[in-house]
């Protein structure tokens, strides 16, 4: 006799009932008993309870300085070794613990330019200073810059590239309205181009220098970012501020001959006396020309001094996570009427090891 179909149907049912799903089939099996159980651990040197043995926590305070000597007559000084140097902070003596002469390195400038109304009648000669310092300094293949405008607000028009040419094309693009926001473009320059620049194929993370070009009559009038603050982000990122001034209100029309640039006598105005200020502030030099012409030995002497610095990194004795500013100051004590051109401080920002952010003073 057949079982009736119904039956087998309400037997299939109850077996799929008692079984286990399906995919707990596709489920590696249980280990074998025979497996040995893991070891304990021995617990005779292990830490008190609530340590973890594997992770060492400490703070990294290393301020890294990167500055240029020059002698009596304003030449470079590219040869001195870590004994001619003496570094203080806040006038405490420090131990230097990495010292380095680093020649020849591959540069990344931010070019930046005041495109804002107040410049409109001087917006030819930026064009021009910004286009011969290009071409004086840059090299094809190795160094590379990006253009910034700033009038209301920052803009970048053109990313960071190595030919000069693309960038000449951009500049003489730009015309001029609008208000000054000079800290800020400063700020927007460092913190998003100049602290992560390209950097050359195979090399190792911190083999460039960062150097900012600015050119602007000095005269913030819409900054949401103070002057402190565009000092300190450039001073994290290690960045160079060269400033040239736009302004002629210091000069006589009786000297504007390029001839007799030397003897000029300088009234700065309040907007060159901060561009001096930002200049000084990073270890940059400040620039007041009436003509171009004024400016070609100033571009090839800062492109050599880009390439002739020197790199000192010490500890500071004295370090406090408190925020405060710390004066550096860099002597040669055997050297005397050497001039030792570096940033003036640094804002005391303490990071934790491994966290991913930079050091105090230091842009890596």
């Amino acid at each position: 006799m057949q079982p009736k179909p119904v039956l087998i149907l309400a037997l299939a049912l109850v077996v799929g009932f008692l079984l286990p799903p399906a995919h707990s089939a596709q489920q590696p099996p249980p280990p074998q008993q025979s497996t040995p159980p893991p070891a304990t651990p021995d617990t005779s040197q292990a830490p008190p309870a609530g340590q973890n043995p594997t992770v060492i926590q400490s703070r990294v305070n290393l301020v890294d300085i990167l500055f240029t000597v020059l002698n009596r007559r304003n030449k470079l000084v590219p040869d001195l070794e870590k004994a001619d140097f003496k570094i203080f902070d806040d006038k405490a003596p420090q131990e230097i613990r990495y010292f380095s002469r680093q020649t020849d390195l591959p540069l990344r400038i931010g070019m930046l330019l005041d495109t804002s109304n107040s410049i409109r009648d001087r917006l030819k000669f930026e064009q021009d200073a910004s286009t011969n310092f290009l071409f004086s300094v840059l090299r094809r293949n190795k160094d590379e810059a990006f253009v910034m405008t700033f009038d209301d607000e920052p803009q970048v028009i053109q990313k960071f590239t190595g030919d000069a040419g693309a960038l000449r094309d951009e500049i003489f693009k730009t015309r001029a309205g609008g208000g000054t926001a000079i800290y800020d473009a400063i700020y927007s320059a460092c913190l998003n181009e100049l602290s992560h620049p390209p950097r050359p194929p195979g090399d190792q993370p911190d083999v460039v220098r960062r150097v900012m070009i600015l050119i602007s009559d000095g005269d913030d009038n819409l900054s949401t970012r103070t002057r402190a603050e565009a000092i300190e982000m450039a001073q994290r990122a290690s960045v160079v501020i060269y400033t040239i001034s736009t302004s002629t209100q210091w000069i006589a029309l009786s000297q504007t001959d390029p001839s007799k640039a030397a003897n000029r006598k300088n009234h700065l105005t309040p907007g060159d006396q901060i561009l001096q200020d930002l200049a000084e502030e990073t270890g940059g030099r400040a620039f007041f020309p009436y003509h171009v012409d004024d400016l070609d030995q100033s571009f090839q002497d800062i492109g050599d001094e880009l390439r002739n610095q020197y790199s000192i990194a010490y500890n500071p004795t004295n370090y406090a996570m408190d925020g405060r500013y710390h004066k550096i100051r860099i002597e040669t004590p055997d050297h005397k009427g050497y001039q030792v051109r570096a940033r003036r401080g640094y804002f005391a920002r303490a990071n934790a090891a491994g966290s991913g952010t930079p050091p105090a003073g230091s842009p890596r």
